[in-house]
């Protein structure tokens, strides 16, 4: 596979979910417009749907059509999509520029953007209980995945522990637990809905997709940290040199540059090892995503 067929192949994937999601959010027309029109401004501006694509990837390597893995993919890049509103916030890490646009709160006010992200959050278990042809322990199961992931003991609770963490020097195996929790749950979460997806609970099949999901998870958020330092605003579409600019604990702050990029490739290297177990699947777009992830420029 080259590199030319995953960027191919994340472009069809991006096409469809950006034209479901703008079938499936409530129209800028509908009252309250100002909410909505904040709602599609920070979910259709963009961004690499890196989520959905895994939800894609891995319903596809169990035979699956990407259409059949849609709720899924929506529902999880509309949590996306919530956590980065509300990420943005003053309160949180002040951010003026997201995906090169201005952030949600500076376009629509605080007060907006702090409800557009609650709506979307609940749109996201709409779409899993409402789309698709999934049995009803399906969406249950889809349901459950999905709000662990995004609660206290994933997403919001890695949110919760960087925000204390500014200003701290942590061990590896602390900044490793946040990220865990902070990129990591959703990501591990994309990959097993898409197996629910295909209604797969075989437990054989599913560790090794978590050992996979949480290494690229920690490899995404190892290559943000580097990039942070290498790329600009420009390319990165958010402000280059935020999190050095707060006092954030990062890998290359711990590691070193080139400790960083080596920890990327180790973990790039452990995730196709994951992927080794799972034989009886076609598993090669996975494998791709992990090295376009430690890969990537923004």
């Amino acid at each position: 596979m080259t590199n030319n067929d995953i960027h191919s192949y994340f472009t069809l994937c991006q096409q469809l979910i950006d034209n479901t999601l703008n079938n499936w959010l409530p129209p800028i027309e509908a009252e309250p417009t100002q909410l909505h029109s904040a709602i599609r401004y920070s979910v259709l501006s963009g961004g690499k749907r890196i989520r959905p694509v895994l939800a894609f990837a891995t319903a596809e390597a169990f035979g699956l059509t990407r259409e059949k893995a849609l709720a899924a993919a929506c529902a999880v890049e509309l949590i996306h999509a919530y956590s980065l509103i509300h990420d943005d916030l003053p309160a949180m890490d002040d951010d003026d520029l997201r995906r090169g646009m201005p952030t949600c709160h500076i376009k629509y006010g605080e007060a907006n953007a702090i409800l557009a992200g609650d709506a979307l959050q609940a749109m996201a278990f709409e779409i899993l209980c409402n789309y698709g042809e999934h049995s009803a322990q399906s969406r249950l199961e889809m349901v459950k995945t999905l709000s662990v992931a995004s609660g206290s003991q994933g997403m919001v609770g890695g949110q919760a522990i960087d925000l204390d963490s500014v200003g701290q020097t942590l061990c590896i195996e602390s900044l490793e637990q946040m990220h865990n929790f902070k990129t990591g749950a959703l990501i591990e979460a994309s990959i097993i809905l898409g197996a629910q997806s295909a209604a797969t609970s075989d437990e054989d099949v599913l560790k090794p997709l978590r050992q996979y999901a949480r290494n690229i998870g920690l490899a995404f958020q190892v290559q943000d940290d580097i990039l942070d330092i290498t790329s600009d605003t420009k390319t990165l579409g958010k402000t280059q040199g935020a999190d050095e600019a707060r006092n954030k604990p990062t890998y290359p702050a711990l590691l070193g540059l080139e400790g960083a990029k080596q920890k990327a490739q180790e973990l790039h290297h452990a995730s196709l090892k994951a992927l080794e177990k799972l034989d009886q699947l076609d598993t090669s777009r996975l494998a791709q995503i992990s090295k376009f992830i430690i890969n990537r420029t923004r």
